[in-house]
């Protein structure tokens, strides 16, 4: 089922997200429709609070990478393939130099800027299965992650702006928490006018 994802604005996004364990109720299909609904919106990543679950879920498509032709042949192999679910994840590492990267977000449309963060993280997560795992990621993956990590703490890229891009974009930002953005996938405005 394809899920209305939550604009800026929303305080689902800043919520502190809670951990699950392996009865959460029909986990399954919050996965299954989180895929669902980051293929829709055309996205390679997405958080449980974009689609109004206050938990620590995210999902990384990296596979659209694989063609990008400024990448390695190694680095497009990997990200060929890479899908994965995140839960209870907790990034333990961080490092390297930072890097500039120009993001964008499901649930802040039409709004993408340069945003630095390092290249190398390690983090330990759960899958799918509730299988443990604790891995060391680098690059694009690293970056995806980084981004989607930020939503399950109540992080969103905007915040990582300097004082000056954000003024630039504020106009925007209330803009979309009002609905008043051309988009062509589902979403749920926080300031939306209600018809009458």
């Amino acid at each position: 089922m394809i899920l209305p994802i939550v604009a800026y604005g929303d305080p689902v996004l800043r919520k502190e997200t809670e951990e699950i364990t392996k009865e959460y109720p029909k986990l399954d299909a919050v996965l299954e429709n989180m895929f669902e609904t980051m293929y829709e919106a055309r996205g390679i990543g997405l958080a449980a609070p974009q689609v109004n679950l206050p938990i620590r879920i995210f999902i990384v498509d990296a596979t659209p990478f694989g063609d990008d032709e400024d990448l390695t042949e190694e680095e497009r192999n990997f990200l060929a393939t890479f899908k994965r679910v995140f839960i209870n994840a907790r990034i333990v590492e961080e490092s390297g130099d930072e890097w500039a990267f120009n993001e964008g977000c499901l649930s802040i449309p039409d709004v993408r800027e340069d945003v630095f963060r390092q290249p190398e993280i390690v983090i330990e997560f759960f899958d799918e299965n509730f299988k443990k795992h604790k891995e060391t990621f680098k690059g694009i993956v690293a970056r995806i992650i980084q981004h989607e990590y930020d939503h399950i703490e109540g992080i969103l890229f905007t915040d990582k702006l300097s004082p000056l891009k954000k003024r630039l974009i504020k106009s925007k930002l209330s803009n979309i928490s009002k609905g008043k953005v051309s988009i062509d996938y589902r979403m749920k405005f926080p300031n939306a006018k209600k018809k009458r």
